[in-house]
């Protein structure tokens, strides 16, 4: 593995990300790949493969170039953010907590999903 090529990338997504403030988990789960392997992307552990990388680079709105280091990383990302690629996403208006959650409730089972409307309905009714 090509251990500086890795960590441009990291970084470079590691800044987009943030510029957007999504967490590490929103950026998987828009990019297609478990949290894990973004968490190890970010810190430069690993290399993602082509395809993915074109994800991470629509998912965040980030220039390809930027993300291996053929650009000046801060300028680009910026420049890059002031004209927002067509169907670049739009920044989170839900906090973290409630994303965390829509995402779970996505992966429960159904007796969950009754379980929880039950206990928001009651809730509610406070």
């Amino acid at each position: 593995m090509d251990k500086e090529l890795a960590e441009s990338i990291g970084k470079a997504a590691r800044s987009a990300r943030n510029k957007l403030s999504l967490t590490q988990e929103d950026a998987a789960e828009k990019i297609g790949v478990s949290a894990e392997f973004y968490a190890r992307i970010e810190r430069g552990n690993a290399l993602p493969s082509v395809p993915t990388l074109a994800r991470i680079s629509s998912a965040l709105g980030v220039d390809a170039d930027v993300l291996i280091g053929r650009a000046e990383t801060e300028e680009r990302i910026r420049r890059s953010k002031s004209k927002a690629p067509p169907g670049a996403p739009a920044p989170p208006k839900d906090p973290p907590e409630l994303r965390r959650l829509a995402r779970r409730l996505r992966e429960a089972t159904p007796a969950t999903l009754r379980l929880v409307t039950l206990l928001v309905k009651e809730l509610e009714g406070r």
